[in-house]
């Protein structure tokens, strides 16, 4: 029987290499990278536009001031989990034209593209993503060390897993251009030396069959 909090427990942790601080506001705080998010929800929810997605359900810019104009999008992000379709909306928002205080107009070409991510990080947020930097968690460094820790254990799983099925790839390879493939894969790691011989074995039982 699946439980309500499967989903947001699988995304609540975020990595500390994937946090970086707010910049460009009023306010001060951590944020969750968006290009992780979308690996995170690509490797537990499937393909973007198969698995998961997002849509921009509205848009438009809105004059805040006589040089400010500020960009706004609402964003839908859906997704499939336990065979059903979810899906939740939020607005992003990002200043498109300003005056500095030094009397100069800024135009943020990019302006768009910032609204959508804002509100797509946001949505995603709403099912767990990043949870821990949005429930306020982040701003405690004893839980900071705790997540990182968490991140080190899944990542060495996932290299052991990885190496695992890499030995049987190396006994299923029928050409010496495969076992490069796999050798390459794994010529930064530690595990280098082990598929160096392994790879250099498979080798002499093609060239001797």
């Amino acid at each position: 029987m699946s439980n309500n909090l499967d989903l947001w427990n699988l995304v609540y942790t975020t990595d500390p290499s994937a946090v970086k601080p707010i910049t460009g506001k009023s306010y001060k705080g951590s944020s969750p990278k968006p290009y992780w998010l979308i690996e995170q929800a690509t490797k537990h929810l499937g393909a973007c536009g198969i698995g998961w997605g997002i849509n921009v359900i509205d848009q438009g810019f809105q004059q805040c001031g006589p040089s400010d104009v500020l960009h706004w999008a609402t964003v839908e992000f859906w997704y499939k989990w336990n065979g059903e379709r979810g899906s939740v909306q939020q607005m992003g928002g990002t200043k498109a034209a300003y005056m500095t205080n030094a009397g100069k107009l800024m135009v943020d070409e990019d302006a768009a593209k910032k609204s959508v991510t804002d509100g797509m990080v946001k949505a995603m947020s709403m099912v767990g993503f990043a949870g821990d930097i949005f429930s306020g968690r982040w701003d405690d460094s004893k839980y900071q060390a705790e997540a990182s820790q968490y991140h080190q254990a899944e990542k060495s799983a996932a290299v052991v897993d990885k190496f695992e099925d890499a030995k049987k790839r190396i006994a299923d390879s029928k050409t010496p251009q495969q076992l490069m493939v796999i050798y390459k894969e794994f010529a930064q790691t530690q595990y280098k030396d082990e598929i160096t011989a392994l790879c250099a074995e498979r080798k002499k039982e093609l060239e001797n069959a």
